[in-house]
């Protein structure tokens, strides 16, 4: 494998699209001496065809807003490697999709879904719609209009989407209520549904509970605990969610959220049902400011313009968008003394911010095996669709915690330095590479 030549290939063929040119990187940087340990890879160009996609499917969307005038936005569908089993990717509703976007989102979900044991491919999807400022009505025509192209390339055997930003239960309804329309067909096409109608338990908050399950396995592989840490995070979505649930659930002190227009600091702790709650009730307003939870709570304080990051920590998480945290954000968590850094948003951290972490020995779980937790609930969803089953919410849990677990000892298995640092971004990357390649090897070239 000859990395300088491969990075100049994919740089040639992917022109303004440096996500994807980043994400494929980082992961050939860390797989780069077990590939050339093991020539079988090279033998079948294992590596030059897991970075092209098998499918990329762009697509108009028109639909009509409330006032009868027709809008045009783009829809993609990136379907990157099914090897073991159907593609399975969120679809994501945000002016940001592009090309770019969905195809480093695909490729990393292709070696997410691996670590997870599950029998799932990679994919992602989406549009640059913006939900936000949109009525009801202009919603639901524009999720029907969306699935009435995407349901020609998915099905439950071949391509299961999910919710991602933008796309809730409320979107997920309408693009299944159109699928079925279409197909006439009640299969487990999509997963996020509501409970009534074939969704698992958990889902909402599955990929902020993984997250906290993988960031106990770190503790526990350094003989530390959970309970009474400092925790800040990102976001008030449902990632950022569910991860404050499963904090305050196990004993951590949340003191800082964040959003777009600033960041929020209670020192009495962001722990409560009744705070907890109303992050949710503020990403249901679709305005996309985490101010008024200062107004709210008089225990809060609320400061404008300014990044989560330098409120002083021992455990940071990533829970809004990719490459939210930078070198100069990384160096000022690692001066204020955190100990432990979690990317639970797809790429939340910029190569230059790991880098900087791994250097200074920070303990740092990438988003591609701390956030598993959100795929790994849908596949489980799926399977319960499969068998016509529903499991309660201890079952599903207990299940996404025994996934976590496995996904944590695999990066540690991987990913352990001679000088003991354990290496997660290595780790996870070589074992759902082997997962991956393994299987493309045994179906021949195709």
């Amino acid at each position: 494998m000859d990395l300088k030549k491969l990075m100049a290939d994919i740089e040639a063929k992917n022109p303004a699209q440096p996500l994807y040119i980043q994400a494929a990187k980082e992961v050939l940087e860390t797989i780069e001496d077990f590939v050339n340990e093991n020539p079988k890879y090279d033998k079948y160009s294992i590596v030059e065809r897991i970075l092209e996609p098998e499918r990329i499917i762009i697509f108009k969307v028109t639909w009509v807003d409330d006032k009868g005038k027709p809008q045009v936005n783009r829809g993609f569908r990136v379907q990157h490697n099914m090897a073991i089993g159907p593609y399975k990717g969120g679809i994501r509703f945000h002016p940001s999709v592009t090309e770019d976007t969905m195809k480093f989102l695909a490729f990393e979900q292709t070696f997410k879904n691996s670590l997870t044991t599950l029998p799932m491919g990679g994919g992602k999807g989406g549009s640059d719609f913006d939900p936000k400022g949109k009525s009801e009505g202009e919603v639901m025509r524009f999720c029907q209009a969306f699935m009435t192209e995407l349901q020609k390339y998915i099905g439950p055997e071949t391509d299961v989407p999910a919710g991602d930003i933008g796309v809730g239960a409320r979107e997920v309804g309408y693009m299944y209520g159109q699928y079925k329309r279409i197909r006439d067909e009640h299969v487990g096409v999509l997963t996020g549904k509501g409970l009534q109608w074939g969704g698992s338990l958990i889902r909402p908050e599955a990929t902020g509970f993984g997250a906290v399950y993988f960031l106990g396995g770190m503790l526990d592989a350094k003989k530390d605990t959970i309970k009474g840490k400092r925790c800040i995070l990102s976001g008030f979505g449902n990632v950022a969610w569910g991860t404050a649930l499963k904090l305050a659930e196990l004993g951590a002190k949340l003191v800082a959220i964040s959003g777009p227009d600033g960041y929020i600091i209670d020192e009495e702790g962001i722990n409560t049902p009744e705070k907890i709650a109303y992050m949710t009730e503020l990403n249901e307003t679709r305005n996309n400011v985490v101010a008024p939870f200062a107004d709210k709570f008089k225990s809060a304080k609320f400061f404008p313009g300014r990044k989560v990051w330098e409120v002083p920590c021992e455990i940071a998480l990533t829970c809004a968008i990719q490459n939210e945290l930078d070198e100069n954000d990384a160096n000022l968590l690692i001066k204020n003394g955190v100990k432990y850094v979690v990317e639970v948003s797809n790429m939340g951290c910029t190569a230059e911010a790991i880098n900087a972490l791994q250097k200074a020995k920070i303990n740092f779980a990438p988003g591609k095996a701390a956030n598993a937790g959100g795929v790994a609930t849908s596949g489980l969803e799926m399977s319960q669709n499969a068998m016509k089953l529903s499991w309660n919410r201890e079952e599903v849990d207990e299940k996404l915690k025994g996934i976590m677990k496995n996904i944590h000892d695999n990066c540690v298995k991987y990913g352990t330095e001679k000088n003991g640092y354990i290496n997660y971004v290595k780790g996870a990357n070589i074992a759902r590479f082997i997962k991956v390649a393994d299987a493309m090897i045994a179906q021949g070239v195709y």
